[in-house]
């Protein structure tokens, strides 16, 4: 058994190599960005809450600085068929289910990688073979042929020392491209709630609208009729009749462009839910279902670098570019490869485990480049890379900013576009109730009554199209704020990665 125990002074050596292997790791270590994040979003302090006007879509929505976000924010709108409707989306589309597999791709690459770093490989050999061989080829005299068999088993085991990190970067550089997966999905499903919340407030917008300009085509027909009347008993000339008529048919032609705008949406819908349009039961959405949230939140800046998808997935660009410019630099430094194996050796079956058939061997290579004009400027590039990837990262941060400081000013201006539209609507009724009080008292004609309908219709598009925007500015400023979908998943134990790594590796022992 003696046979089987390398030299002590080899022992030695290996672990002493093996000890410096864990200690060295060159190239820099990634710490996560703490950009300096401003007050406010605007450099105007925000209002208490936005002017009111009347009805449900009027109401004043105040601001709640600090607060969170929930992830399924937008049964704030008090819709239960757009709560369907999202989780409909969410559970069919294809783009997550995309996004879902890219995801678990990334986590099974690190799972290979990691299984053949961190671990050494290990190979079992079974072979037998049969020679026969020349007499004479050896200096034996005749013609005798000698024929054998030779029959091995053996395991082989092969271990990169890592001596300074290069293979724990690249391993490290996975886990940040499977993190970035990670925040990719996250951002598809506020993405893709978002869509379908402001998809759904155009389909309403569009349906009363066209309502609207239905009434105001039957009202401008009813008028031109008796246009037409009146010219044929001579009261009008022919250029009123045309010019009515003309009035008409404008107002005919806008009708087909919004009811295709209204069918191009609900095909919009059916495709965010993962359906075919000709197959999907879409619910037809009115702004009388909707309801404005009252209390908004408005996430701390500080919070929202790290709470918005497109950050975190930044900042895991970030984190593989750091990593990999780690495995750009170790390639300048010396390899190290251990291998050994245990076996035995036989001219029989039945002597391969007998005594005095056991060998072994222990080899260990250290490869240093001398001259290699590329790695050089394969570290550079890797830097430049790295110097890339942080100014994306502050190109996002700038950009999320921004986000969130337009879908403030944008609540709090159209609440104003609001009141006075409503102001403007309230005052187009109480002359139509003028004019129908004076029709019934035969003080004006049927004519101005007419004209005074149309006025109050044209009047209440602009009321809708307020309206509509005021919930698609909540919806936005949800999304700019990161819609909450990371509150949790963020602050769990760590790297989604390694946790699917680590059991990948326990099902392979396992087995």
């Amino acid at each position: 058994m003696r046979q089987l125990i390398p030299p002590p002074h080899v022992l030695w050596t290996t672990l002493g190599i093996a000890v410096l292997a864990g200690c060295a790791t060159v190239g820099p270590n990634f710490t996560k960005p703490e950009p300096q994040a401003p007050e406010g979003y605007t450099r105007d302090a925000l209002p208490a809450a936005t002017v009111s006007a009347s009805g449900a879509l009027g109401a004043a929505q105040s601001f709640a600085t600090g607060s969170t976000v929930a992830p399924d924010w937008w049964r704030q709108f008090g819709s239960a068929r757009l709560d369907a409707l999202i989780a409909r989306a969410l559970a069919g589309s294809p783009t997550l289910a995309a996004a879902e597999a890219t995801l678990r791709q990334a986590q099974q690459v690190y799972a290979a990688q990691a299984g053949s770093t961190l671990y050494p490989t290990v190979n079992a050999k079974l072979g037998a073979s049969r020679s026969e061989t020349n007499a004479a080829s050896v200096g034996q005299k005749g013609n005798a042929s000698n024929i054998y068999e030779l029959y091995n088993a053996g395991v082989a085991v092969n271990y990169n020392l890592d001596l300074f990190g290069g293979n724990r970067r690249a391993l490290e550089a996975l886990a940040a491209q499977a993190d970035y997966q990670r925040f990719q999905l996250a951002g598809a499903k506020l993405t893709l709630a978002a869509n379908v919340a402001a998809t759904a407030f155009s389909q309403a917008q569009l349906a009363a609208q066209i309502d609207a300009t239905e009434a105001i085509l039957e009202a401008q027909l009813a008028q031109l009729d008796i246009a037409r009347k009146r010219f044929e008993l001579g009261a009008v000339a022919k250029s009123e009749v045309l010019s009515l008529q003309t009035q008409v048919e404008q107002t005919r032609a806008t009708l087909p462009p919004l009811r295709n705008r209204l069918q191009q949406v609900g095909h919009l819908l059916a495709v965010l839910a993962g359906e075919a349009p000709g197959a999907a039961d879409i619910p037809g959405f009115t702004l009388a279902e909707f309801t404005l949230p009252a209390r908004l939140p408005v996430v701390v800046p500080s919070e929202l670098l790290r709470q918005r998808p497109d950050i975190q997935a930044s900042t895991a660009l970030l984190h593989a570019a750091t990593a990999q410019y780690g495995v750009a630099v170790s390639s300048l430094y010396p390899q190290i490869n251990l291998s050994a194996s245990l076996g035995s050796a036989a001219l029989s079956p039945g002597a391969l485990f007998g005594p005095g058939s056991m060998v072994w061997s222990l080899a260990g290579q250290l490869a240093q480049p001398l001259f290699n004009a590329g790695l050089r400027a394969g570290a550079n590039a890797a830097e430049a890379s790295l110097q890339a990837a942080g100014a994306n990262y502050q190109q996002t941060v700038l950009q999320a900013l921004r986000n969130v400081a337009d879908a403030l000013r944008a609540l709090e201006n159209d609440a104003r576009t609001l009141q006075a539209q409503d102001a403007a609507n309230a005052s187009a009724q109480e002359a139509l109730q003028l004019v129908e009080q004076q029709y019934r008292m035969g003080a004006t004609s049927y004519l101005q009554l007419l004209t005074a309908q149309q006025q109050a219709q044209q009047t209440r598009i602009g009321l809708i199209a307020a309206q509509a925007q005021r919930l698609a500015d909540s919806a936005a400023l949800y999304q700019a704020m990161g819609g909450g979908v990371l509150g949790a998943t963020d602050k769990q134990a760590g790297n989604a990665a390694a946790v699917a790594a680590a059991s990948a590796i326990r099902r392979t022992a396992a087995q």
